[in-house]
C-alpha cells in the first residue's frame, strides 16, 4: 500500500461516504500478523461480495486498525463503504471512557437509516455499540455488527479469533440460560445473589456471521443483562482486581452494597474507594449506579498482566474482560432492563467461585 492514495468523498444523505483510501500516511507500518488476525477475523464473519459492507468510524477512532480493516478488504476484493463522523463531544462532566455504549449515532437519522440497510456493518467507534441505544434497531433490521475494541493491533493479533473458543462460550450460554440463579462467592467475603429467570444471556466469541446478531474482538466471555430489581448483596473488590474504566488494577479494597440492581453503598478509604465514589456521582444520574451485566471470561490466552504492559491510549481493556475464570462485574448501560446511561464500570474480579442453580462453573477463580 502507498503512502498516498486516491481519495473521493462522496456526500449520501448529508453522510460522508469514503469509498476509497484517505490521503494520509499512518504512523504504524502494518505487520503480517496483524495482518493475519485481520484476515482471520473476516473469514470467520463470512462476508459475501454482494452484501452491503460498511465501516463505521470517528474521527478519533485508531487509523492503524482502519487501514487493515480496508487493506483486508481490498484483498479480498469486498467493496465497502465508510460513514465517518465526527467524535460526539461530552455533554457531561466526567469524562467518558471505555463504556461501549457510543453516543455517535445519537440524533443522526442519516447515518442509522444507512447502518439498517446493510448487511455487514464494521464499528472502529471509539467507544463501541454493544450498549448503544440505536444498536437495538440496527440489528432488528438483519444488520450484523463487528465491533472491533479500540486496542493496538498486537494486542487484537495476540488474540486473533480461535475457532475453538465457540463451542467453549456457546456451553456456557448454554448453561447460564437453563439456570434460575447465579451465586457469586469469594473468601473475602463477597455473597451476591443473581435472579437468572427471563434474563438475557449472550456469549462472545469474537466474530459475528449471523443476522441481527453483533461481537466484539477480542472474544471469549458469557454475561448476562439481568431484569429489573434481579441482582442484591455485597460484592467485595481486593488489590489486583480490575477497574476497566480508569485502566488500573485495585490497590486497597471497596465495597459495594448492592440493592434491587442498584449500587446503594460503595465502602472504602483507599484512593480506589474516593476516585470510584467520585466519578459516579458527577453523572447525577441514578443508573449509573445499576448493574448493566454480570458473566466470566473464557479465554485462556488472555493475559492478566496486559494492563501493565501497554499504554492506557493502546488499549481498550476487552482482553481483561475475557479473562478465564474472571467474574466480570458491570455498573451502567443495560439495554435489556431500559436503562441508558453514559456511566459504565467493567470490573473483573478475580478468585470468585460461580454457581449457577447449584453447579459450580468457577471455583476460586479457575473454570470448572
Amino acid at each position: 500500500m502507498g503512502c498516498f492514495d486516491l481519495h473521493i468523498n462522496f456526500i449520501i444523505n448529508n453522510i460522508k461516504v469514503n469509498t476509497l483510501q484517505d490521503i494520509f500516511m499512518s504512523k504504524e507500518l502494518m505487520q503480517e500478523d496483524w495482518v493475519e488476525a485481520f484476515s482471520t477475523l473476516f473469514e470467520y464473519c463470512k462476508i459475501q461480495k454482494n452484501e452491503k459492507t460498511i465501516i463505521l468510524k470517528e474521527n478519533s477512532s485508531r487509523s492503524i486498525n482502519f487501514e487493515l480493516v480496508k487493506y483486508v478488504l481490498d484483498k479480498n476484493s469486498i467493496e465497502f463503504q465508510e460513514i465517518r463522523l465526527d467524535s460526539p463531544a461530552s455533554k457531561i462532566d466526567p469524562i467518558v471512557k471505555s463504556t461501549g455504549a457510543s453516543t455517535i449515532l445519537n440524533g443522526n437519522k442519516n447515518a442509522l437509516k444507512s447502518l439498517t440497510q446493510s448487511d455487514f456493518i464494521i464499528d472502529l467507534t471509539k467507544e463501541g455499540l454493544m450498549h448503544s441505544k440505536e444498536t437495538k434497531e440496527i440489528l432488528s433490521s438483519g444488520s450484523r455488527i463487528m465491533t472491533i475494541s479500540d486496542e493496538h493491533p498486537e494486542i487484537l493479533s495476540r488474540l486473533k479469533p480461535d475457532l475453538s473458543l465457540k463451542e467453549i462460550v456457546r456451553n456456557a450460554v448454554s448453561k447460564s440460560k437453563k439456570s434460575k440463579s447465579m451465586e457469586v462467592t469469594c473468601e473475602r467475603g463477597t455473597n451476591l445473589k443473581i435472579n437468572l429467570l427471563n434474563t438475557n444471556t449472550v456469549g462472545v466469541w469474537g466474530w459475528t456471521d449471523k443476522p441481527g446478531t453483533l461481537a466484539h474482538w477480542p472474544g471469549g466471555l458469557v454475561v448476562s443483562f439481568p431484569n429489573k430489581s434481579s441482582v442484591n448483596g455485597k460484592l467485595v473488590f481486593k488489590q489486583g482486581d480490575m477497574n476497566l474504566t480508569f485502566k488500573r488494577y485495585f490497590e486497597s479494597e471497596v465495597i459495594f452494597i448492592i440493592e434491587n440492581d442498584y449500587v446503594v453503598d460503595v465502602l472504602g478509604n483507599g484512593t480506589d474507594a474516593v476516585l470510584m465514589k467520585s466519578y459516579l456521582k458527577a453523572f447525577n444520574d441514578k443508573d449509573a449506579y445499576a448493574t448493566s451485566h454480570v458473566g466470566w471470561g473464557l479465554n485462556k490466552k488472555s493475559r492478566y498482566e496486559a494492563l501493565t504492559m501497554y499504554d492506557k491510549n493502546d488499549l481498550n481493556g476487552t482482553e481483561m474482560r475475557t479473562l478465564a475464570g474472571s467474574f466480570l462485574f458491570s455498573i451502567g448501560a443495560n439495554e435489556f432492563a431500559g436503562r441508558y446511561t453514559e456511566g459504565h464500570f467493567d470490573l473483573p474480579v478475580m478468585g470468585c467461585t460461580i454457581k449457577l442453580d447449584n453447579e459450580i462453573v468457577v471455583d476460586n477463580g479457575k473454570i470448572v
